[in-house]
Order: structure tokens, then C-alpha cells, then sequence
């Protein structure tokens, strides 16, 4: 490890700047250039110690003077007792004459290094502290400590029973105290007074230090710089009090101004803070030692030492450790006898403990200093508490007391002076940590701890703004706004087992396996004492008290399992502090007085009062005005709260994290579907926002953004309670329930306005319309408020949000209007014009579509803008069958408004093909649209065809437009794509063929004169029914059209034989017509599956009816068709057999011989068959199936 030489401390640069005035220092800055540590090896133990000063206010250092041997120290130098910033308080103190004892001097500390404090340090105290414990074992002499716990860090404090028992007949403070001393411990208490030994001893010292720093013995004056360190060490303090305090919590009046907290020594009054690390122990050390330097010794301590005293062990380890705090590497110990100067001694700290009549073990002292420390860690476990460790004078039994105990049994527990103190660090342990909590979260569970230990220990009449600050920090602790993943983000909270100890190991002192912390057996003292060292010898034995776990908080941060478990934790914070607020604010007497436990009652308005959606744009209005005027900061507060006080600014606060919490509490029952919860919890998200609203005089983006994802969250809820009216009662139930906590929190907000700011959004209403309209004015409030400042461009996502739920719901609101006016049509059976009320409907649906689209466009949604679009043209559809219904079916034409209304909405279509652009954008919504144009064009043409406007144009212009129209149809209708829907797009291409072959078949019936149009015609008609054949037969569950087109192809052939003349060309004619009726076998084949399959389902099967209610119906028209086929076969046989006969007298042909004899016997099969008047429709296609079979065999078909 090296040698010995490490010890000692480099010399400082001889060119080092001067330091003036306080300075502070950083972790790794240091007055000496030897706070950087140093390892101190003595004889063959190692005693491993470093230091390094955080704070110091001394100046630079000088060197000592050097007096001549026999100077007298009993006279006093000329500057004796002047303030001197080289001796710092030393050189009065050390007389005795300071103001009080301070028994505070750890907290002026902890304040100061608010950073080490619960975490790095394990013990804050005064140096002469640290001395003390460390010589118990040694010493006979009495010691009196108060400990307390922060965290992982024990203040201990000097508890001088002397001067507190003195205080106590004066102001009373500590008369509980000094009883219980009577009592237990020293029965015939008195004041014991210093003998004129110990003053003379006193005074010598001092004189010695004066003289040493001024060696010509002249009375200088103080130096001009340590009165300006004066003043700069009281600016400081003044400033980093206000400075410690973080901005939302600022240092509260009740402590700032408390005037006993500056007699009480909260300040930190040493001249060095020193971070001492002995062994493993950290300690934040406070030391007043004066340290010389210059020349050859860069860092001595000055003792002075009578030479007829040798030195003993308490001296020698006082100096050691001394030395050793402060990093002092040498100790030059001047020698007198009766006052009389006799010579100086240089010794090294490290043969300190082997000087003569004061040896002392090293290891020991680590060994007392690690076991002291342990024992109080063991012991000292309740955070808060005020802990007494006593040893009487002469005794070796060391006793630790619980102070708060013991106070909380009189009859005022706030009667404990370190009460105030204590929580007040407690507080600022936990505000220091809160600033740094989102860099490691592991430290929340500390923070709480700290916390709920601060509101403990507070009076809450007394000290309201500490409580409500604190209870505010508790409720930021639990975040809000994570994504929802309990486990994951909780686990490393839980996770630092190492770090804490749990609730139950609080309330019992633990005990190591030896017993060393069982009480004594005295009955008396049992009973009080928490621990009990039996002996200070126990103390040198190396690790007898090792403490079985480490120092921590209990800082286990409680697990939530789910959203609203940990929005009721922050609830109930916020409560607390709201309380405390409102019980701070004077002027409560002239406030109604309300009972928190009675429910507010809510203002219920009749519907029609309140004039439905006309009184929504009303609230609307106000609510945008009051929304402009928060921009210029109105501020209106019925309690009487002044703008900027701690009470405002607290309340604020606390308000907002109340509406927070109820937003996500909203958010969660959304999820689960509670839509009457979250409705509850969302008014009072809004009712909480708008209290803020009315006590805030600047109100911030961020705000403004929570209100615009409250209303939109809103119009969600009410949105859902529209589509879930089933089940409006339970929603009802939920929305009327409300906890006591909920309801005093409210009371708390009516205390400051009347919270109907947002009542429009929260009602729940039983009329949908009106539902879906309160959600609309939601998205649009939310709209309107991101329009207010720039948060449309700062948030994006949450602004495209709104729009998408904006266009969402108008589109709901405009197929609600489009329903109702349908239904109105459908119920408009006897009157033949549009009423009044369904043209209102439709302008309302319109106006909403158009809305809606334009919303969905203006942040390029193409997809929902095609379906609103496609939505529209929806609408026009309905208006043009509107339109159709009035007239005589007899009389009935097409009229222009159909006509009109049509276009219209084969326009919308159009408009949603192009806003999707192609089918890749979105196959399923390019295949709806697309669907629904080629319905409109098929609607067209087929109304135009049943419906002829022949009274306005000729019959050559509608069969144009029919034709055109149904093209278009067949265009936009996908037959050839794989999907859900080809079945039903063959099924229209298959009808739009045939209708078009019927129209051509019909034309060429009707028409006279031009041979070419005739022609064309004819040729049109036999294309589109061969393809309305080939279509119907790729379906299975159309055998009546495939047998209605084959029958009407059967007709069109028989039209043409009849302008045929010659005998061979009317037998080809024939011999296609038989063909064609062969192939209406596969028809045939599919209507005799389903009579079978409808015959051999069980009669008593009860769902028989409904699978069978297709075949069922279609049975009068398969009768109907069979007959006409039975009839048309006979006829085309009948007139083949004639024309064949004919031929053969003429001619012989074996092969048409053939074919005569077939259709001879098949014509006699069928003519039995249709006189057979009994059989059954199954037997009857049995029949025909058989025939076609034999007439496809037989060569009937050439």
C-alpha cells in the first residue's frame, strides 16, 4: 500500500490565490489540496480515512507564531477576545461564552447538504460529537445525544440536560422531559456548576491562541475581509434558504418565519463541513478546529498542554481524531508551566495514538466507532422520531430512549422542540429527491416514507402549507400518465430489498445473536429504554452490535395493481392537502356552510326547457367566450384566496392533479366498457378543471391541452352511451354513485365556483340525438381550444385525433337524421308528396356528411372521407325513392327527381373512387364503393326500364339510357375477383345480361322497318343471353333464373322461326331451340337436390322451417316454369316431328329417320307425364331430367 509518508498532507502551492469571505466547495474541491483523502497507516493496523471539505469559511491559512519561551499566557494579549476570521468562533467558544448550547447544529447541516442527507451519509453531527461516542469506552464522564433518523442517516445533536432543564423554567419546553429525568435517572437533579479550574484552564487556551496568531503581541484590528465574510456568510444563509426550496414548493411561511428557529441555531454555524469517510462509516462532520499552515508545515493543529499533565487516552484520541476529521497531518503541542511558555513539539498525527501515557489502538476506535453506529442503526428505526442516548456520569450502562414516546404521553405531543425541525428536514430531504425522481424512480419509495413521516410528526392546524405541499408530493409520486403496465414499471421499486427495511421490523428493536440489546433488569428503567449497552466494554469487541441489515427507509413503494387502485391513492393525497388548504384560508366564516358527508345536489333540466340542441349552441357560446377570456387571466374565487399566496398557488396545483386523475380514472373505465363510470369520473375531471379555470390568472398551453383531451375523452363516453342504449339503466346507476372522498373533494371545489362551467358535456341524457350531439360539441369544444394558442401545431397527433372523432360522429349524427327520414318514407304510404319533415331530415344529414368529410380531408384521411362520401351518396339514393313512391303503379314513370337524385349520388361515389385513388389504398371500402355505383346505375336503368318515361322521351333515347346505364353497372360490378361479395356481383352482372337480352329480344318484337337495327338487335340479344347463362350456371343457388333465361333464349328462337320460311332453315332453328332445352337439365338438377334435401329433413326439427324457407318460396314459381317448360318442349317436339315427316316424303335420310323415331317416343313420354295429373313435383322433374337425357342421347339434337 506504500509508506508510511501518504499520511501526510502535500504541501499547499506556495502561489495558491488567497480565499476571502465563504466559499463553498464541491464534492471534489477542497480548501486543502489534501481533501482529496488520504490512508493513514499506524504501527502495524490500518486505519483507512479520507476527508474531503465541502464548505468552508475560513481564510487562508497563516502560519503560527512561535512564542518565546517563558512568555506569560496569563496576561492577555492586546487583541484578545476581538473577532478574529483566523480563529473563526473558536477563540470564543472555546471560553465558553457563545450564545446557547445549540442542539440543532446537525439540522443547519442537513439543510446546507440537503443532497447527502437520507442517501450518502451515514451519521450528520458535530465533531466534538463524534469524539464523545468514540470515547465512551474511556471516559467516566456523562453523555447526552439526540438522534434522528432521515433515510439511511442518522443527526446526532449534543443534548445538553443542563441547559435544557434550565430553558424548561423559563419557557416551559422540556418540563416533561426534565420529569421523567427526575424520575427515572437522577432523582435529586441540580445544576452542576464548573469548578474555577476548568475556567482558568479556558482562558489560558485562549490567550495561547491569540498570541499564536498575532506574534508581536500588538492588538491588530480585524481584517477587512472577515467582515465582509460576515456579511457574505449571512447573505448565504438567508439565500440558500430560500433557494433549497423547490419552485412548486416554496420554503412555507410557517417555517421561515417561526422566529424561534434562529434561537433554536438552525443555521450552520461551523467553519468546515467536512465529508468524513472512516473505515466504511460516511460522515458529514462539522468542525471549528482553527488549522495553521505556511512554510514548512502546510497544515498544523495547535495544542497547548501542561507539562506537569502528561497526556492521557481521551486527550491523545481527541487529538487523533481531530487531526484525522479535518486531514490535518501534523499536531504541534506547545508545553507551559502555571502559564509560563516552556518549548513546542511536532508530532505526526499517525504516532498520536503511541505517544507516552496515551497509547491507544486504532483498530479499536474503528471497531467502537462501527458498533456505536450499528446499535443506533438497529434501534433508531422510526423515521421522525426524537431518540435520547444517555450514559450517566460514572456509569457504564449506555441507555437509548425514545423521546417522542414518551412526549406523546403528555398531554401535547407537539411539545417535542426537534418536532418542528426534524419534519422540516424530513421535508426537504424528500423536495431535494422529488427534483431528481425522474433520473431514478427506485427512490420513490424513500420520498413517500420521508413524506408520510413529515404529515406525522405536523400539527395540521399549525402547519397547513407543509402538509398540503407534502400530500401534493405524495400525489406526484404515482404517475398518471404511464402506459399502462403496472407490473413492468413498478417491479424496480420493489426491487431494492437491500435498501429497505419493512413495517413490521419498525415497531420491534432488533437484537443481534449474542442478545447485547436486551434491557436491563432493572424493572424501572425496562420498561422506557428501547436499547440498553451493558457495558461500554461490549463496545471494543469488533463487530458485538453488527447491525443483521442495512440502514434504509422503509421504502418499499406500494405495488397498484390497476389504474384506478393508484388514481385513488392520488386522490386521496390530494384530498388531504385540499383539506389543509381550505382550513388555512381565513375568510371560511363567511362561506355557506356545507356538510362534506351531504351530496351535492346536481341541477337536473327538463329536456324541453332546456331547448334540446338549440340550447347546446347557447352553452356552446358562453363556454367559448369564458374559454377567450382565460386567454387574458379573469380570476374569480368565491372563498377569497389571494392571487399568488401559497394557499392559491397549492391549490392550483392540487386541483389539476385531482382532474388528471380523474381523467385517467375515466380513460380506464372507458376501457372496460363502465360507460356510466367513466361519464362520473369525467365530469369530475372537468368540474375539477373548471374551479382551475376560475382561479387561474395565467392559464398554460399545457392546461389548455389536458381540457381539449378531457372533452374529446367526453365525446368518446357520450358517443359510446349513444350505441350502448340497451343498457342505459346500469349506465344511469353508475353515473349517480359517488364515494365520500369524491364527494368531499367537490366540496372542496365549490368552495371557488359553482362547477356547471362544463355541465352541457356531462349529462347523461336519454334521448340519442341529443347524445350524439353533446359528443359532436365535445370534439368541436376540444377543436376549438387546440385553435386557441399554438397547440395545434405543438401536438399533432392529438389534434388529428379530434378531427378523425369529429368526422367520426358527424357521420353518426348523419346516418341517425338519414334512418329517421327512411323510416319516415316507409311509413308515407298515402300521401304522394315529400313531407316537410323528411326534407328537414335529409338537409341535417347532408350538412353533417358534408362536415364530416371536410374534416377527414382536411388531414388527408381519404379512406373515411370515401365512406362518408359513400355515406352521401346513400343519402341521395334514399331522396330519389323518395320521390318514386308517389303515383299509380299503373301510371307510374321515371320522373326527373329520381332521375336528378340518382346522378347526384352516382356523383358521391365517383367523388369517394377518386378520394381513395386506387384499391390498394383500401381494398375493402374501394370494393363497397364500387358495389354501391354499380347498385345506383342498375337502380337507374331497371327503374327506367319497369318505369318508361315515355310521356317525356322516345322509346329509342330510354332503351339508349337503359343500356348505358346497366354497362356502367356491369363496369364498376367485379365478377371476377375472389371475395365474399362475387357471389352476389354474378348474380347482378348475370341479371344486368339478361335484362339487356330481354330488352334487345323485345325491341326486335316490337320493331318494324330497318333490317340493319333488326339485326343488331338480334345479334345483341343472343350475346347478352348467352352470357346471363354462363353467369347463373357458376351459381348453385339460382336454378329459377338459369331456367327463365333458357326459357326466354327458347322463345327468341321460336320468334325467329316464325319469320323463317324455308323447311331446312326453320329445322336448325328447332334443333337449337331443343338444345338449348337439354341444357336447362343442370337447373333442373339443382331444384330436385333442394326438394330433395327439404324433403329429407326431419319434420319435427324445428329450425326446418327457416332453412327451408327459400326453396318453400320458390316452389309456386318452379311449378309455374315447369309447366311453360313442359308446354314449349311439347311444342318444339310436336313441330320438329312435323317438319321431319314432311322431310322424309322427300327425301330419305337415316339419320333424320333416327331422330323422328326419338322425339316421337320422347313427345308420347311427355304427353303421358302432363296428364298424369297426381304427380308430385319431384316426379315431374324426375320426368323432364330423364327425357333430356334421352332427347341428348337420341340425336334429337343436331
Amino acid at each position: 500500500m506504500g509508506d508510511s509518508k501518504e499520511a501526510g498532507a502535500e504541501s499547499p502551492p506556495t502561489g495558491a490565490a488567497a480565499r476571502g469571505g465563504l466559499s463553498l466547495l464541491s464534492q471534489g474541491e477542497s480548501e486543502e489540496p489534501s481533501a482529496q483523502g488520504s490512508a493513514l497507516f499506524l504501527g502495524g493496523n490500518e486505519v483507512k480515512s479520507r476527508a474531503v471539505v465541502k464548505y468552508s469559511s475560513a481564510p487562508p491559512r497563516t502560519a503560527f507564531a512561535r512564542l518565546e519561551e517563558k512568555t506569560d499566557l496569563k496576561l492577555p494579549p492586546a487583541n484578545w477576545l476581538r473577532e478574529s476570521a483566523k480563529l473563526g468562533p473558536a477563540g470564543t467558544t472555546i471560553l465558553g461564552n457563545s450564545k446557547k448550547s445549540k442542539p440543532f447544529s446537525s439540522f443547519g447541516m442537513a439543510y446546507d447538504f440537503i443532497d447527502s442527507v437520507g442517501n450518502d451519509v451515514d451519521v450528520v453531527s458535530d465533531s466534538e460529537n463524534i469524539k464523545k461516542l468514540l470515547k465512551i469506552p474511556y471516559s467516566k464522564s456523562h453523555v447526552s445525544m439526540a438522534v434522528h433518523r432521515i433515510g439511511r442517516t442518522l443527526l446526532l445533536d449534543e443534548l445538553d440536560i443542563q441547559e435544557l432543564f434550565m430553558r424548561s423554567s423559563q419557557t416551559g419546553d422540556w418540563t416533561w422531559l426534565k420529569e421523567f429525568y427526575q424520575r427515572l435517572i437522577d432523582q435529586k437533579w441540580q445544576r452542576k456548576k464548573k469548578s474555577k479550574e476548568h475556567w482558568y484552564q479556558k482562558a489560558i487556551l485562549s490567550k495561547f491562541l491569540y498570541y499564536s496568531i498575532n506574534g508581536d503581541g500588538a492588538a491588530q484590528p480585524v481584517p477587512s475581509a472577515a467582515e465582509q465574510q460576515e456579511s457574505s456568510s449571512s447573505d448565504q444563509t438567508n439565500d440558500s434558504d430560500g433557494a433549497s426550496w423547490p419552485a412548486p414548493f416554496e420554503m412555507p411561511s410557517s417555517v421561515s418565519e417561526d422566529p424561534s428557529a434562529s434561537s433554536q441555531g438552525l443555521k450552520n454555524d461551523f467553519v468546515r463541513n467536512i465529508l468524513w469517510t472512516f473505515e466504511d462509516i460516511h460522515m458529514l462532520v462539522g468542525s471549528n478546529m482553527p488549522i495553521f499552515g505556511g512554510g514548512r508545515y502546510p497544515a498544523v493543529s495547535l495544542r497547548l498542554r501542561d507539562n506537569n499533565k502528561p497526556i492521557n487516552v481521551l486527550t491523545g484520541i481527541d487529538y487523533w481524531l481531530d487531526n484525522l476529521i479535518c486531514n490535518v497531518p501534523e499536531l504541534v503541542m506547545c508545553f507551559h508551566v502555571n502559564g509560563i511558555v516552556q518549548k513546542y513539539e511536532m508530532i505526526k498525527t499517525e504516532e498520536i495514538p503511541n505517544l507516552e501515557n496515551s497509547n491507544f489502538s486504532t483498530k479499536v476506535i474503528k471497531d467502537i466507532a462501527q458498533n456505536i453506529l450499528s446499535f443506533l442503526k438497529s434501534n433508531c428505526t422510526k423515521e421522525g422520531h426524537t431518540y435520547w442516548l444517555f450514559k450517566a456520569s460514572g456509569s457504564d450502562i449506555v441507555k437509548l430512549y425514545d423521546l417522542t414516546t414518551l412526549c406523546e404521553e403528555t398531554e401535547d405531543k407537539y411539545q417535542n422542540p426537534f418536532t418542528m425541525p426534524v419534519a422540516i428536514l424530513l421535508y426537504k430531504v424528500a423536495c431535494n429527491m422529488m427534483m431528481k425522481k425522474n433520473q431514478n424512480k427506485k427512490h420513490y419509495g424513500t420520498i413517500r416514507t420521508l413524506l408520510l413521516n413529515c404529515v406525522k410528526l405536523l400539527d395540521k392546524s399549525r402547519h397547513p402549507q407543509i402538509i398540503a405541499s407534502a400530500n401534493y408530493m405524495l400525489s406526484e409520486l404515482f404517475q398518471l400518465d404511464e402506459p399502462k403496465k403496472e407490473e413492468s414499471s413498478e417491479s424496480p421499486l420493489n426491487e431494492n430489498s437491500d435498501e429497505s427495511y419493512s413495517e413490521e421490523e419498525e415497531e420491534m428493536p432488533d437484537s443481534d445473536e449474542n442478545g447485547s440489546y436486551s434491557t436491563s433488569s432493572d424493572p424501572s428503567d425496562d420498561n422506557k429504554a428501547v436499547a440498553i449497552i451493558k457495558s461500554v466494554g461490549e463496545l471494543s469487541v469488533p463487530e458485538k452490535y453488527k447491525s443483521i441489515h442495512q440502514i434504509r427507509p422503509s421504502c418499499t413503494f406500494p405495488v397498484c395493481h390497476d389504474t384506478e387502485e393508484r388514481c385513488r391513492l392520488v386522490l386521496s393525497y390530494v384530498l388531504e392537502g385540499l383539506k389543509s388548504v381550505d382550513s388555512s384560508i381565513k375568510k371560511e366564516s363567511d362561506l355557506p356552510a356545507a356538510d362534506p358527508n351531504t351530496p351535492i345536489p346536481l341541477k337536473y333540466e327538463d329536456e324541453s326547457t332546456r331547448g334540446g340542441p338549440e340550447g347546446l349552441e347557447k352553452q356552446m357560446a358562453l363556454f367559448l367566450d369564458k374559454m377567450g377570456s382565460l386567454q387574458k387571466g379573469n380570476y374569480s374565487s368565491q372563498s377569497g384566496m389571494i392571487p399568488g399566496s401559497w394557499q392559491h398557488k397549492m391549490k392550483l396545483q392540487l386541483i389539476l392533479k385531482s382532474s388528471k386523475a380523474y381523467y385517467v380514472l375515466s380513460d380506464a373505465a372507458m376501457s372496460l366498457q363502465k360507460y356510466g363510470r367513466a361519464l362520473r369520473y369525467i365530469k369530475l375531471a372537468l368540474q375539477s378543471h373548471d374551479t382551475y379555470c376560475c382561479l387561474c390568472t395565467n392559464m398554460l398551453s399545457e392546461v389548455l391541452l389536458f381540457l381539449s383531451q378531457y372533452l374529446t375523452l367526453c365525446g368518446d363516453i357520450q358517443l359510446m352511451l349513444a350505441q350502448n342504449a340497451n343498457n342505459r339503466a346500469a349506465h344511469l346507476e353508475e353515473f349517480n354513485y359517488q364515494t365520500k372522498e369524491d364527494q368531499e373533494i367537490l366540496h372542496s371545489l365549490h368552495r371557488e365556483s359553482s362547477c356547471q362551467g362544463f355541465a352541457w358535456a356531462t349529462d347523461l341524457s336519454t334521448d340519442l340525438e341529443s347524445q350524439l350531439s353533446v359528443s359532436c360539441k365535445c370534439y368541436e369544444a376540444a377543436n376549438e381550444i387546440l385553435q386557441f394558442s399554438d397547440l395545434k401545431s405543438q401536438n399533432p397527433e392529438h389534434y388529428v385525433q379530434v378531427l378523425k372523432r369529429m368526422g367520426n360522429v358527424r357521420n353518426e349524427i348523419g346516418v341517425f337524421y338519414m334512418n329517421q327520414a327512411a323510416a319516415l318514407q316507409s311509413e308515407r304510404v298515402v300521401s304522394k308528396s315529400v313531407s316537410t319533415a323528411e326534407q328537414q331530415l335529409w338537409k341535417k344529414s347532408f350538412s353533417c356528411f358534408e362536415k364530416g368529410i371536410h374534416n377527414f380531408e382536411s388531414i388527408d384521411d381519404a379512406t373515411n372521407a370515401a365512406l362518408l362520401l359513400c355515406n352521401t351518396g346513400r343519402l341521395m339514393r334514399i331522396c330519389a325513392q323518395a320521390h318514386c313512391g308517389a303515383g299509380d303503379e299503373f301510371k307510374r314513370e321515371f320522373s326527373p327527381e329520381e332521375g336528378l337524385y340518382y346522378n347526384k349520388a352516382v356523383d358521391y361515389y365517383l367523388k369517394a373512387l377518386r378520394s381513395l385513388g386506387t384499391r390498394d389504398i383500401h381494398p375493402a371500402v374501394w370494393d363497397s364503393v364500387n358495389w354501391e355505383l354499380s347498385t345506383t346505375y342498375f337502380t337507374m336503368a331497371t327503374l327506367q326500364q319497369d318505369y318508361a318515361p315515355l310521356s317525356r322521351k322516345a322509346q329509342e333515347q330510354i332503351e339508349k339510357e337503359v343500356s348505358e346505364a346497366m354497362m356502367k353497372s356491369l363496369k364498376y360490378c367485379d365478377v371476377d375477383s375472389a371475395s365474399a361479395r362475387q357471389p352476389l356481383c354474378q348474380y347482378r352482372a348475370a341479371t344486368i345480361h339478361h335484362r339487356l337480352a330481354s330488352m334487345y329480344h323485345s325491341c326486335l318484337r316490337n320493331q318494324v322497318g330497318d333490317e340493319h337495327l333488326r339485326k343488331q338487335h338480334r345479334v345483341l340479344a343472343d350475346l347478352h343471353y348467352s352470357k346471363a347463362v354462363k353467369l347463373f350456371q357458376l351459381l348453385k343457388d339460382a336454378p329459377c333464373e338459369l331456367l327463365r333465361v333458357q326459357l326466354e333464349r327458347v322463345a327468341f328462337a321460336e320468334f325467329q322461326m316464325t319469320s323463317q320460311n324455308s323447311n331446312v332453315g326453320k329445322l336448325k332453328t328447332l334443333s337449337g331451340a331443343l338444345d338449348i332445352m337439354v341444357r336447362t337439365k343442370h337447373a333442373f338438377q339443382l331444384i330436385r337436390k333442394e326438394l330433395v334435401e327439404e324433403f329429407d329433413q326431419p319434420k319435427s326439427d324445428e329450425s326446418t322451417p327457416a332453412a327451408d324457407s327459400s326453396p318453400s318460396l320458390n316452389r309456386e314459381e318452379v311449378i309455374k316454369l315447369l309447366s311453360i317448360f313442359e308446354s314449349r318442349l311439347s311444342f318444339l317436339l310436336l313441330q320438329s316431328i312435323k317438319l321431319l315427316s314432311s322431310t322424309k316424303k322427300k327425301t330419305s335420310n337415316t339419320e333424320e329417320d333416327v331422330v323422328l323415331k326419338t322425339n316421337k317416343q320422347i313427345y308420347s313420354q311427355l304427353l303421358r307425364a302432363t296428364a298424369n295429373k297426381n304427380a308430385t313435383l319431384l316426379e315431374r322433374i324426375d320426368v323432364l331430367i330423364h327425357l333430356l337425357d334421352q332427347l341428348a342421347r337420341g340425336g334429337g339434337v343436331q
